[in-house]
């Protein structure tokens, strides 16, 4: 007769559970401090810059996001509540740095150079930009009314700024100032969303610095007559 201690299916079970025993739960926060977690967070939001400006909210994974950041998931939770969370963040960021962008005393053509900069040097975040215009699942479909007063609200300023231009006389107020900004940002938008048809168009791939040079000479001949301003 077998007894009990000494089942084959008895020692096997408690060879599971001192597993089990032996591995260590995930921490509910994060052991780091200081600098290790503003490196930590960091390079989530890094991460999640590539992730969303490839595959935007709906494709992009919050796993793939921590595996690039070489981060444990649980962080995402923890520093930004969870993947909405965290693409808020960068939304604010990009934000912030289209209102900071451009000192109050540039002239047109080096707010167009800044803008440009920005957006051909930076494709993450264009892309990022493009993701969240077509809305991309992240708007709140119970209220997009807000949505589209939030977009106005940060674009409120750029229109004033150019309404101010032409006040001045640096620009022609013979186009609407919204036309303007449409135009400015669709130029600078075009490499990334349509390379194909830039491409085109202009029968060669031009370098970022040879595409940024010839629109902004070509938008300052015709809002302003000159290629300087």
């Amino acid at each position: 007769m077998i007894e009990k201690q000494d089942c084959p299916y008895n020692e096997g079970v408690r060879r599971r559970n001192a597993k089990k025993e032996e591995v260590a739960p995930l921490p509910e926060q994060p052991e780091t401090t200081g600098s290790t977690q503003e490196d930590a967070r960091e390079r989530l939001l890094q991460a999640a810059l590539q992730e969303f400006g490839a595959k935007g909210y709906a494709g992009a994974r919050t796993a793939r996001i921590a595996a690039v950041a070489k981060v444990n998931p649980q962080l995402i939770s923890y520093y930004f509540g969870g993947k909405r969370g965290l693409l808020a963040a960068l939304r604010t960021r990009w934000m912030d740095t289209e209102e900071t962008l451009v000192p109050p005393a540039s002239g047109y053509r080096a707010a167009l150079e800044k803008y440009f900069e920005l957006t051909l040097q930076h494709p993450h975040w264009a892309r990022l930009v493009l993701w969240q215009s077509l809305d991309d699942e992240f708007t709140d479909p119970d209220s997009p009314e807000d949505h589209l007063q939030n977009l106005r609200s940060h674009y409120e300023h750029a229109i004033s700024r150019t309404i101010q231009r032409q006040q001045n006389g640096e620009i022609t107020s013979e186009v609407a100032p919204e036309f303007v900004q449409l135009l400015s940002h669709a130029l600078a938008f075009a490499p990334v969303a349509l390379p194909r048809i830039v491409e085109g168009i202009l029968g060669h791939t031009p370098t970022p610095e040879e595409y940024q040079k010839w629109c902004i000479d070509q938008l300052m001949k015709l809002l302003s007559g000159s290629e300087q301003a």
